[in-house]
């Protein structure tokens, strides 16, 4: 049995392929593989291990015969043709919940930088441009006592409510479904799309992609929000439209935005890091060296279960 991953992941999960016998062939560059590269190195795999970055589509599939199994390094799997997949009987299983705890800290951490503006106050210093302290040097936003937007109630979305809690922060919320024990639990309101986005100072996405969530925040929405609130995305960068959301920057309509993700990954928009008013990291919401662990160990242990003929824990289809 042969397996192709189409980057290096830890090598606790590459010993569990190994150790099952399988044949493991990985990406030998470091960069995102083209799709003409994952082809040809599917062509003969039973199994692939795929990033959420690799659009895994029919053309892919269809160039391989063999393949029983599509392990997806990442809970979304919206860069998969799931679709078609269970049509042709081919196994996806992806890794949730493993990396609920790291995203949220990720999320948090965007929440303080880009009210505080870290990032600018590091620029800075770094220009050698401090003279000492000034009254009016750098204002930013209060988060403690803030009224937090959570769009997406899942894990998440439900763990960066825990941490805001401790922020003393008033907590809504927009699901698809209303959640009574996590409103029970965090004293979280829930609020439509719309008066979520009128009442909230900060606003944080924890959607996944789908044709309905794709660009879920866009021009209307920004017109709805308060003067000067924050948006912050972890999730995927298509749920917002990036050029609405420029332009809201720009106008100061947003005071400043703490991004993850971005539109067409791994291009970013150029007009991004002209901002000073936007916090930028490359799509690092689980890049703790436990989850990412974690997240190999979890994955490989389904490809094997699936190539053995057992049921995998984390089946998608």
């Amino acid at each position: 049995m042969r397996v192709f991953l189409t980057r290096r992941i830890p090598e606790d999960g590459l010993r569990i392929l190994r150790d099952a016998g399988l044949d493991v062939n990985i990406f030998k560059e470091d960069r995102q593989p083209t799709k003409e590269e994952i082809i040809e190195g599917v062509r003969d795999a039973n199994a692939l291990i795929s990033l959420l970055s690799d659009a895994i589509d029919r053309e892919v599939m269809d160039s391989a015969p063999k393949l029983k199994v599509i392990g997806n390094y990442a809970v979304g799997y919206n860069n998969i043709d799931v679709d078609y997949a269970k049509k042709r009987g081919i196994v996806v299983v992806n890794t949730p919940g493993v990396l609920t705890e790291t995203t949220a800290d990720l999320a948090f951490a965007l929440i303080l930088a880009a009210a505080r503006r870290v990032v600018e106050g590091d620029r800075f210093m770094r220009d050698g441009r401090f003279r000492g302290w000034e009254p009016m040097l750098l204002l930013g936003k209060e988060v403690y006592g803030a009224t937090l937007g959570i769009v997406g109630a899942g894990r998440i979305g439900q763990a960066v409510a825990r941490r805001a809690k401790g922020f003393n922060m008033r907590i809504l919320y927009y699901s698809r479904t209303r959640k009574p024990d996590f409103e029970k639990e965090i004293g979280a309101e829930y609020r439509d799309l719309d008066d979520l986005l009128r009442e909230s100072d900060i606003i944080t996405l924890h959607v996944p992609l789908t044709p309905e969530t794709r660009h879920l925040i866009g021009e209307r929405e920004f017109a709805m929000m308060k003067d000067g609130a924050i948006l912050v995305n972890t999730a995927r960068g298509e749920v917002v439209d990036e050029d609405a959301m420029i332009r809201a920057l720009k106008s100061g309509k947003l005071f400043s935005a703490g991004l993850d993700v971005f539109y067409g990954e791994p291009q970013v928009n150029p007009e991004l890091f002209k901002l000073k008013n936007v916090v930028l990291t490359p799509h690092i919401g689980s890049a703790t060296e436990k989850t990412r662990r974690r997240m190999a160990e979890m994955v490989c242990r389904d490809v094997v279960r699936v190539l053995r003929g057992e049921e995998p824990e984390h089946r998608v289809v």
